[in-house]
């Protein structure tokens, strides 16, 4: 199996598939709408107690196992080869959608630098969107067609660098905004009475399982190239800190600008396409500030959806012997295919199931409910089915005695609560949305919602698995 070339590359391509659109874009979104410095108390918490942990599990699993998450799952038990299949179908349309958002960003970075700053409502009333929704689909499957060195670590060296040098230098700049004291007081300070707010909680563990991309089999894909030699808690730190870094100079580089520039911090995810286009507009040259910001986040959002295509086109490409090259290019067209409803909910046509967008309401149910389902049963699986002195054997078993019980009962307990503090609470919490203007589809809709696309999953996981062992199935997939 190809390993990454070094530990320099291995960590900058975990760095890649964490720091994402979570850490820019949504992070400073949650952390406004949720009194600034107070959200950094429970979101450092379940960082480095819980989403670490799981982390350094995901990469122990992947290194011992060596496969792919289906691979590594059938290893554990032969009847949990579906639960890997699950996983890579809820992380599949997650791409689907995430593709289309990585597409506004690269939209709107030549806006800025054609200095013609476009509203939101405008951009998606065009036919822009699904032209860009395409673009970076075939980028991510080209990258991916390349495998592990040449396409996936090649990308991160350059992205994972250029994307902080950006950042630096924005964050440099917001020095010079009038509103950069103020910003950096509702940064750092603290108002610890909300803390006793549930939903804070809940939104800062969501925030952290979904910004470090752990419990959804990237990392074990990932974790499979690394070699015996480098040491996995030691690694999964440097990754963890610097997500949390990145997530800490977006705030530093987006709270002066809308202090400085009389916007509202609690405008949530309206930030990013709708409000600072506004500030860029005004500011001296706005239009360089603009497109530094969105390459960046463009950059940021392409290595994560990059990681998040890697899981499927392994778990095929090992499953039906197909070549990299093959299994990249059908399935780039497969989730061309699956993400163009949500595209189209965002253009002209607005396309909508029951009055609400398709990607708002993908995003209600696969981003929201069904990203905790896969960590519970990652967590799960690798705990409560395997003796702890396997992970010993890959992190020593001084530390595999802390990970084990954090990954066995406490974050299966954490993810449960917070679902379910979601779920039962059934208020509409912008902090928890991605999109700009989208709108709570209710909890009902949620949980009918993401039960039907697992069953959805499950019955096309079923059916390829009745055709590969049908004979005249064999005979086309080999050509005989």
């Amino acid at each position: 199996m190809e390993q990454w070339s070094s530990r320099t590359g291995f960590i900058l391509a975990a760095i890649g598939s964490a720091v994402g659109i979570g850490n820019i874009w949504r992070f400073s979104s949650v952390l406004g709408q949720n009194g600034g410095g107070a959200y950094l108390v429970p979101y450092l918490i379940a960082v480095f107690f819980c989403t670490l942990p799981l982390m350094i599990l995901e990469f122990s699993m992947g290194r011992y196992f060596r496969g792919t998450v289906v691979s590594s799952f059938r290893a554990v038990r032969p009847q949990f080869r579906i639960i890997g299949w699950l996983l890579c179908g809820v992380v599949f349309l997650v791409l689907a959608y995430y593709l289309v958002i990585t597409g506004w960003t690269l939209g709107y970075f030549f806006f800025s630098i054609s200095g013609d700053m476009v509203s939101f409502n405008t951009f998606t009333n065009g036919w822009l969107p699904v032209i860009f929704f395409a673009v970076t689909a075939a980028v991510t499957g080209a990258v991916v067609s390349r495998g592990i060195r040449a396409g996936i670590e090649r990308l991160s060296m350059f992205l994972i660098p250029a994307t902080i040098g950006i950042l630096i230098i924005l964050a440099l700049y917001g020095l010079t905004l009038p509103g950069f004291s103020q910003a950096m007081a509702f940064l750092f300070t603290p108002d610890f009475a909300v803390l006793t707010d549930p939903m804070l909680w809940s939104a800062a563990f969501g925030q952290a399982f979904f910004s470090l991309s752990v419990g959804t089999g990237i990392l074990l894909t990932y974790g499979a190239h690394i070699s015996s030699e480098q040491g996995i808690p030691v690694s999964s730190l440097i990754v963890t800190c610097a997500d949390v870094a990145v997530a800490l100079l977006a705030g530093i580089v987006i709270f002066p600008i809308v202090f400085s520039f009389g916007l509202l911090p609690t405008l949530g995810a309206e930030l990013a396409f709708t409000t600072l286009p506004q500030a860029f507009a005004i500011m001296p040259f706005g239009w360089l500030i603009a497109a530094a910001f969105f390459l960046m986040l463009f950059f940021a959002a392409l290595t994560s959806a990059v990681s998040m295509l890697e899981v499927s086109v392994a778990a095929v490409s090992e499953s039906i012997s197909w070549s990299r090259v093959r299994t990249s290019a059908l399935l780039t067209g497969i989730v061309f295919i699956a993400g163009l409803p949500s595209a189209l909910s965002y253009s002209a046509p607005g396309l909508r199931i029951c009055g609400i967008r398709v990607l708002d309401f993908m995003d209600e149910t696969i981003g929201t409910l069904g990203l905790p389902v896969t960590a519970l049963l990652l967590a799960v699986v690798f705990t409560w089915f395997i003796s702890r002195d396997i992970l010993a054997g890959e992190i020593g078993h001084g530390m595999a005695r802390i990970v084990y019980p954090i990954c066995k009962f406490a974050i299966p307990v954490v993810l449960l609560l917070t679902t379910a503090a979601r779920l039962v609470s059934g208020l509409d919490y912008p902090g928890m949305r991605i999109l700009p203007g989208s709108k709570f589809i209710g909890t009902l809709m949620q949980a009918e919602g993401i039960l039907l696309i697992i069953a959805i999953i499950l019955m096309i996981i079923l059916a390829v698995c009745w055709l590969r062992a049908c004979p005249l199935a064999e005979r086309f997939r080999t050509g005989k």
